[in-house]
Order: C-alpha cells, then structure tokens, then sequence
C-alpha cells in the first residue's frame, strides 16, 4: 500500500482520534477550555500530527482533513459547562477554499449540544496570510454567526504582528519559543510586556503556550497573561482534565499578593437590585413595564427565584418595532423574547474576573447585564459600566500604595496586614529580607541594572513562596533592598532555605561575566565577600496566649539582621517570639545555603 492509499484509508474510514489539551485561567485557576489535537492511527506512519497535516497540504487533502478534524473535536468534545471554551485549529490556506463553506461546523455543533459561542478557531500563523482582505471577510462573516478567533504561535518570528492588527482575534497565543525560561531572560521579559501592552489596547486575551515549570508560570502571572497552556497544567488526553490543587492554590494566591489588602472586590460588592419577571409572564407585560420605568435597562426572568434569562430593553423594542412585531410577540410569554443563556455568576467571584468573562461574551451581548447569584438564587445584577469603574477604581488605589518598582504592596499594606496578625491568636511567622553590599552593587554596575537585581530578588522571594503556597501568605516591598513575608507556614526555616537557595542559583547572572573582587560595605569598606548576598530575620510569632506588638516584631527582628549580616554569605537567623518574649536561637544554628546545598 503506497502512502497515498494509506491516507486516503485514514479519510475514507475516519480514522483519526482527538485529544484536549486544557487551558487555564491565570486569574483564578480554573479550567478555561481545551485545545482539540489531532493523532493519526497507532503504529502508523501518519500517526504524528505534524507528518499527517504535511502530507494532507502537500497532496491537495488539507480541507478534507481539517474538516474531519474539525467535526471530530466537536462530537468527541469535553467541555463541562458553557462558559468553556474548545479552540479549534484551522491552516490559513483552508480559510480561502471554496469548500469552506458556512454552516456546516454550526450543524455539527447543535446535534452535539453545543453553540458557536464555544467554539474559537485558531489559525496558525506559521503559514503567511496572502490577502488579509479576504481572509477578514470570511472570518467576519464566522464572528457575526459567534465564533471567535485565535492567532497562534505568536512571536515565534513570523509575521504575527501583521496578522493580529489586520485580523483583530479575540485571543492571541504566544509561542512556547518565547515562553519558555522568560523568567531567566529579560529580552523575552520585555518582549511579552509588548504583547501584554498590545492586548490590553486591542481587548484581547493572551495565552502562553508551553509551560513547563512553576516559575514561568507565575512570572506571566505577575506580567498579566490571561491563560497558560503546557505540560505543567496538563498533557494532551482524551478525556477531561483534573486540574493540581497545588497550581490553583498557587494561581490564586499570586492574585491575592498583588491585591493590596483589603482591596479584593467581588462582584456581590457592587451588585444592585432589578426588576424580575416569571417565565409565564406575557411580552406585553415587560414592554408596558420598561415604558413606565424609563431608566430602566434590562429584567430578569426567574423560575423559583433562580435565574433562567434575560431582557435588554433595547433589544426587545428592536422586536417589536419589526414589521408585524406586536402581531407576532405581543401576545407570547416573555421566553420567546429572552437571552436563554445569560453570563450568571456567583456573587464572591472576584470582580476581574468577571470581566474577563463579560468581556468575552459576544459582541451584541457585551453591554448586557451580569447576572448575580446567591447559592444559585436571584441576588442582583451589575452592568459592565460598573465593573469596569470598579477594577480602575482598585488599580489606581493598588498604584497609588504599592512599590512603582516590583507592583508589590507597600508600607501602608504592610502595617495593615502586620496588624492584623500581631492582634489575633494564631501562630505566624514575619521573614525580613535585605541585600548585602547592594550599594557596592548598584554604584559600579549603575541603577538600572541595581533595579534589575531588585526586581529579581522580588520575584525569587515570590516564587520561594508560591513553592509552599499557603492561601494567607503575603509578600511586600518596603523600600529600596528591604523585603517583608508574613507566612502561615509550619516550617518557615524551609522558606527560609528556599529564598537563599534561588537567590544564589540566579544572582551570578547580575555580573556579566565580571568578577566580584573588591565588595565595598556602605561606608566604602573593603570586606570578605564574593558579592551580593542576601541576610534574612525570621520571627516566629505565637499569639496563643497574648498579642504582639509591632514594635516587639521589630525590635527582634533588628538584633537578627545585626546577626545574619555578621556572617559571610547568605544566612538567616530566627527566634522565637512568645509573651512579647524573644528567644534567639544559637549563633551556632544559623544555617548557610549556597547554589550547590
């Protein structure tokens, strides 16, 4: 059998087989939709993708094949509810073949269940799009029936600035050639930032493909990406993925760190009442109420206090106004009239993330009311004008207190969150955290490399916490070199440990191949150092029996930094604090952690 025949045997018998890799939300973790991949058959030649498609394109097969891959991911679908999304790839030469044609992914979607809204067709931007005209044009007229529109392997050197801007996706995808190690390379730092910047401007939403540890994770995290896609979330399987506690533990405590405290919106703060209506209610009914109530913007249809739909005003007016729309509507309940499927949320969902899901809903529905449960039960309704003003709201307030340079919370934060631990009764631990010899450091190498070195070591701090990631821990920047943790932690000694062992692993990179002879103390002193090092004070806080003071904090964690910098190297030096009581371990505990313990 000649390959032609084998791969005409694949088509003719449909014998490919479909596989979900999951995309997550870096908002709140949770699992955002799939990217269906297609696999020839088993011990087969065509069974890698890349050798099937090759083929496919080469020999005129390829719309024939991506239709069949295209109707397999849907029949075979995992998606768990409906705000999750099934991204679909699709070569940019099949979108101009006159066999492409409407309407038949839609009927395949309805026998599955399922409806454009879920559906977002990524079009690889490895092949180059000839004509952006045309290929606007159709993918117009696949928006307008509610599909979406992804751009992949952005930035992996081709011309994906030009097909963003012409094409304007609802999602862009960043190759895993810049993903990977962007923790370790500020040129690929820099170049996501323009992507982030670019996003923003546009209202797109960005994935990054291949992710592979928990630190490139967490950097895109702290830069802004909305969704991560790789093998640390999950490989590509046939069935629905189970997301690691440990990641959305994570996830959602790097949201938190970068909330200034008490700053945390959810949508249930900034909901308001509305006007409600049962299923049975007659169109005539809801039209004489907005007519009568004229600030009034949309209701909501209730079956048992639960919410089963929506009516904007503008568009049941548009109803009506048709021609022979009171003859036909007047008279029908208002089900025939209602958006079955409204964006409802639960009302503690954090406010951006609810935008974010606003924001991804149709274009005809963006300015549609949320709806806003309570146990599932009707509790109000917020509008996108509102959520919006909230979120701006909040980030003025996070960039007014907290640090310009790391976005990490700042003095007013730190007192707020101190407080609030020192006054209860549970047992926490304050990790004080400062670079050795940074003015040595930031005098010969110049300021921008010093801030490069302390936005590092704010990031090292973070990520040496999120490897533990308890929900109530917190990470600020006091100012210039100094740090503050305050960590739940059972065993802060490791936390400890860990700062210090990322801290030497990365800080060589600082000196460009230099040496490091000649370290300086502040008062311009020659001393025995290799170079930067960091000194960390650990106050192990009991509340148990009565509160501590701020001041008692301080005081012992001023005499540990005294201790901690006597040493050479990177150390910490920890005491326990009890009744307002400090006991300092012995000098002789005080451990030492280079890049090869």
């Amino acid at each position: 059998m000649t390959q032609l025949d084998e791969f005409n045997h694949i088509l003719d018998t449909q014998n490919i087989r479909m596989v979900y890799q999951p995309i997550v939300s870096l908002f709140d973790g949770s699992l955002f939709g799939y990217e269906a991949l297609t696999r020839g058959p088993d011990n087969s030649t065509f069974h890698s993708p890349s050798v099937l498609f090759e083929f496919a394109e080469k020999n005129g097969y390829l719309y024939e094949l991506e239709k069949l891959a295209r109707e397999k991911a849907i029949q075979n679908s995992i998606l768990q509810h409906k705000q999750q999304m099934l991204f679909i790839n699709i070569s940019s030469p099949v979108i101009f073949d006159p066999k492409f044609k409407a309407g038949q992914t839609l009927e395949v979607l309805q026998q599955r269940g399922l409806s454009p809204s879920n559906v977002v067709f990524e079009i690889t931007e490895r092949i180059s799009i000839e004509d952006f005209t045309l290929a606007k044009k159709v993918l117009e007229h696949y928006r307008n029936q509610g599909y979406k529109i992804a751009i992949d392997d952005a930035g992996a050197g081709y011309s994906s600035l030009q097909a963003i801007a012409e094409l304007q996706p609802d999602y862009i995808k960043v190759d895993r050639s810049l993903v990977q190690n962007i923790h370790k390379f500020k040129i690929k730092e820099y170049i996501m930032e323009t992507f982030v910047t670019f996003a923003q401007k546009m209202n797109i939403h960005l994935i990054a493909e291949g992710i592979e540890n928990e630190e490139e994770m967490m950097k895109l995290s702290r830069m802004g990406v909305h969704y991560v896609q790789g093998f640390l979330l999950g490989r590509p399987e046939p069935h629905a993925a189970v997301i690691s506690e440990r990641l959305t533990t994570m996830i959602t405590q790097q949201k938190a760190d970068y909330s200034p405290a008490g700053m945390t919106w959810t949508i249930g703060d900034i909901k308001a009442p509305i006007q409600t209506f049962e299923l049975s209610t007659k169109i005539s009914h809801v039209a004489d109420y907005f007519t009568l109530n004229e600030v009034a913007s949309g209701v909501v249809i209730t079956s048992a206090n639960k919410p089963i739909g929506l009516v904007m005003r503008e568009r049941l007016f548009q109803q009506l106004a048709g021609q022979y729309g009171f003859s036909l509507f007047w008279k029908r309940s208002i089900e025939s009239a209602m958006d079955p499927e409204p964006l409802v949320v639960d009302e503690f969902l954090q406010v951006e993330q609810v935008s974010q899901m606003a924001m991804s809903r149709l274009h005809n529905k963006l300015y549609d009311y949320v709806i806003i449960t309570s146990n599932g039960f009707m509790s109000g309704v917020s509008s996108v004008q509102s959520i919006l003003a909230c979120i701006t709201n909040v980030r003025l307030e996070s960039a007014r207190v907290a640090s310009p340079l790391t976005g990490l919370p700042g003095n007013i934060q730190i007192h707020r969150e101190l407080q609030k631990r020192a006054s209860s009764n549970q047992k926490f631990s304050v990790i004080y955290a400062d670079l050795d010899y940074f003015k040595w450091y930031n005098d010969l190498y110049g300021f921008q490399k010093g801030d490069q070195l302390l936005q590092f070591t704010a990031d090292i701090i973070q990520q040496s916490v999120m490897a533990f990631a308890h929900s109530q821990d917190f990470v600020g920047h006091i100012g210039g070199d100094d740090y503050i943790i305050l960590s739940h932690n059972d065993k802060p000694e490791l936390l400890c440990e860990e700062i210090i062992r990322r801290f030497e692993q990365g800080v060589h990179l600082f000196y460009e191949g230099t040496t490091t002879r000649g370290v300086k103390d502040r008062q311009g002193n020659a001393v025995n150092s290799d170079g930067v090092t960091i000194s960390l004070a650990l106050v192990i806080c009991d509340c148990k029996y009565q509160p501590i003071t701020l001041e008692q904090i301080s005081e012992a964690a001023a005499q540990l930094k005294k201790q901690a910098k006597s040493q050479k190297g990177s150390v910490y030096c920890s005491c326990d604090l009890l009744n307002g009581q400090a006991d300092y371990r012995p000098v002789t505990e005080i451990k030492e952690v280079n890049s090869a313990h």
